[in-house]
């Protein structure tokens, strides 16, 4: 429905649809008709960043990735669009056309036309020495604004060279390829050429400035790293030597170890001592007092001899344990033992020839554990004071173990640095040494012309235009809310529609020559349909009412047009008709129709309905005008017997009443009336104010039939200006 609506609209606006078009292509004909013919060149660069060729001993640098490579185009083509660059090529453009004005590349421009020799010479000077040191012209200095104005005009300048230029890789490839199109083949080639030779001059000797810069730096890096390295070692080392320390590591593992050995030698004696204490006491316990004291007298010298060999013992002993169980200590300790040993065997033997003989087993026993334990509790002393002779070694090792650790936790940070800038270093120096070598492969030639493109800009001006026009008129369909159809009335009001009245140009219509068949049939044969359409629909809600008021919206949208159609249709239908002109501010009846009865008359008296139900099938009741409201002219009571009496002389009684907008005077007739319709103009649109007049309608359901659409535009045609009748 909507795509139909919006169809019929472009059907309507057909010529705007093709005169847009038309006029937008003879416009862009003669726009395009003398433009040059356009030339392009194009140059290639190699960059070196992927051709395997030249990169054979790159093969074990992993760090060349896609996304590295990616980023290191993209840097190439923005340093391609620097400003200096495209100065240099101005500059070579320019001293190209002032050195050799016999094959410049372009006509000379205005401002170049006016230099004189004086000027010419010194704008040539000026380009060469900028060009020389590539320095930009400076704009804030009149001399050199002046030469950009001459260069600008040219089109020279940086801008108009950028807009005619196009600089891309070649899809994921080693190549940037570079374009330049003009009106001249040779300025063409000679700018894609000198851009080339400019850029890889520029790339090439800041890529070696910032690689020679880079080495430099990082060399006295790796260089002040080392030496930092030399130093904390040489502290370190003259620290040990101060200090008398080889390995401090070492010495402590030694010393823990001993330590530990001594503690479990120490714990291994103290349970020896008390095996030895508890062995004497059963000795003890089985040797009566005199028996003790006997055998105590009797090997009183020889246990002498074995205390002196015990306490020898203790002393090797002792000197064994300090130092840390020298062999050579060992075998002094083991033939005194066997030493101590023969005496204890001499005494044992002297007790065969004693009384206590049976007691000589145990007796030797007794020497052999005293003897152990006398060692024992001998080796107890000299163990504690290793162990602590040991913990004191330990216990001075430890402030130097302390500053050790700092030394060596600093070299190891500083020979961390060192060797992270001695890596930083060889990678610079590996890449100064295999620099990307950008190069150009490709050089630009002049070429033929391109495809003219005048045909298919004319072609685009008209599908552009026209798509823009019908744009624009779908913008108005879609944000327009104008009611145009019946079925637009009657869904946006939700009241119905008895019908619709196109509208039939902009000359005269007499009605009663349309009804009686002068007019050409094809233009009004319709409009009689739908008239008589329109009859029907109000015969069927008018019933057994006689009276219809006729009013609309607002004045202007055809309400009296309407009455007077209907009025002649229920006429050719054979019945009296009586049509009031009720709107005394605009009395249109009045106006068009020469009547000699007024409203005023008949409501006071001064006519009656006899005298205006004569034979003819149509009767108009004009007014005198002003500004009264009917009301005013006759009571309600009145006026409504005055139209109960009107009933008895005519079949439909027309009120042609003022519009809603008038609400006081509208309502007052539309309350004597048995019925009331409401003419709408098309292409209106429901506003607040209008709305409101629509909820009195619904409020007045009973007495309301419907609307009326008028000036409906269904083909050609323009609004009326004048009926007759």
């Amino acid at each position: 429905m909507e795509v139909n609506k919006f169809l019929r609209i472009l059907s309507r606006q057909k010529f705007t649809l093709i005169a847009v078009p038309l006029i937008t292509v003879i416009i862009t004909y003669f726009l395009v008709r003398e433009s040059p013919n356009v030339y392009i060149s194009k140059a290639r660069i190699a960059t070196g960043l992927v051709e395997q060729s030249d990169k054979a001993s790159l093969g074990s640098l992993a760090f060349l990735q896609e996304s590295k490579i990616d980023q290191e185009f993209a840097n190439i083509l923005q340093a391609m669009q620097l400003k200096k660059i495209y100065n240099q090529l101005s500059y070579k453009l320019m001293l190209h056309d002032l050195l050799h004005p016999d094959s410049a590349f372009r006509k000379p421009s205005k401002l170049l036309g006016q230099l004189n020799v004086a000027a010419r010479r010194h704008a040539i000077e000026v380009y060469s020495r900028l060009y020389e040191k590539s320095e930009p012209l400076v704009l804030w200095d009149p001399d050199q604004n002046g030469l950009y104005q001459v260069l600008s005009s040219m089109g020279y300048d940086e801008q108009s060279l950028k807009n005619k230029m196009f600089i891309y890789r070649v899809n994921k490839s080693d190549f940037i390829d570079v374009e330049f199109q003009s009106e001249n083949p040779l300025l063409s080639a000679y700018v894609v050429n000198n851009l080339c030779s400019e850029f890889i001059s520029y790339y090439t000797t800041v890529t070696r400035t910032n690689t020679v810069k880079s080495v430099s730096f990082l060399d006295s890096l790796q260089k002040r790293k080392q030496a930092a390295v030399n130093e904390k070692m040489t502290q370190l080392k003259n620290y040990k030597i101060e200090n008398r320390i080889l390995n401090l590591e070492e010495q402590s593992k030694v010393l823990y170890t001993q330590i530990a050995d001594m503690e479990t030698k120490l714990e291994v004696s103290m349970k020896d001592i008390d095996a030895y204490k508890g062995a004497l006491k059963d000795i003890d316990a089985k040797l009566s007092p005199k028996e003790r004291q006997y055998l105590e007298s009797a090997t009183s010298r020889i246990n002498q001899d074995i205390v002196a060999s015990t306490n020898q013992l203790k002393s090797l002993n002792d000197l064994y344990i300090r130092s840390n169980y020298d062999p050579i200590y060992k075998g002094r300790i083991d033939s005194l033992r066997n030493q101590i040993s023969a005496q204890i065997s001499e005494s044992s033997d002297r007790y065969t020839l004693s009384p206590l003989t049976s007691k000589g087993n145990l007796l030797v026993q007794k020497l052999n554990a005293e003897v152990a334990l006398n060692l024992a509790k001998f080796s107890i002393n000299s163990l504690r004071d290793e162990i602590k002779r040991l913990n004191d070694r330990v216990t001075v090792l430890v402030p130097h173990e302390a500053m050790i650790q700092a030394f060596e936790s600093e070299i190891d940070v500083a020979g961390k640095e060192y060797l992270d800038a001695l890596d930083k270093f060889n990678q610079s120096s590996l890449s100064s040494n295999l620099a990307v070598q950008i190069r150009q492969i490709e050089t630009g030639m002049p070429g033929g012309p391109e495809p003219s493109k005048k045909m298919l800009l004319v072609i685009l001006s008209a599908v552009i235009s026209f798509a823009f026009c019908v744009l624009i008129l779908f913008v108005i369909f879609y944000f327009d809310d104008n009611l145009k159809t019946v079925q637009e009335l009657a869904d946006k009001t939700d009241l119905p529609v008895l019908g619709y009245l196109p509208f039939l140009g902009n000359t005269v219509i007499d009605l009663r020559k349309m009804w009686n068949g002068e007019y050409n049939a094809t233009r009004t044969d319709e409009y009689k349909n739908l008239i008589r359409t329109i009859r029907f629909e109000v015969g069927e809600e008018m019933k057994d009412a006689a009276s219809l008021a006729i009013t609309s919206m607002k004045p202007g949208e055809g309400k009296t047009f309407a009455a007077f159609n209907i009025m002649y249709a229920y006429s050719r239908a054979g019945k009296k008709v009586l049509l009031i002109d009720g709107d005394f501010d605009g009395h249109s009846i009045s106006d068009t129709v020469q009547t000699q009865y007024y409203l005023e008359d008949y409501l006071n008296g001064l006519v009656s309905a006899a005298q205006l139900g004569t034979d003819k099938h149509i009767t108009v009741l004009g007014n005198k005008g002003g500004d009264p409201s009917l009301f005013e002219i006759a009571s309600e009571e009145v006026v409504k017997q005055k139209m109960a009496a009107l009933r008895t002389h005519f079949d439909v009684i027309l009120v042609d009443i003022p519009s809603l907008k008038e609400m006081g005077k509208s309502h007052e007739w539309i309350a004597v009336t048995d019925k009331f319709l409401a003419v709408f103009e098309t292409d209106q649109s429901i506003s607040p104010a209008k709305q409101l007049h629509v909820d009195y309608l619904k409020q007045h359901h009973n007495k309301f039939i419907g609307w009326i659409l008028n000036k409906v535009v269904t083909g050609k045609g323009r609004r009326n200006k004048e009926v007759a009748l």
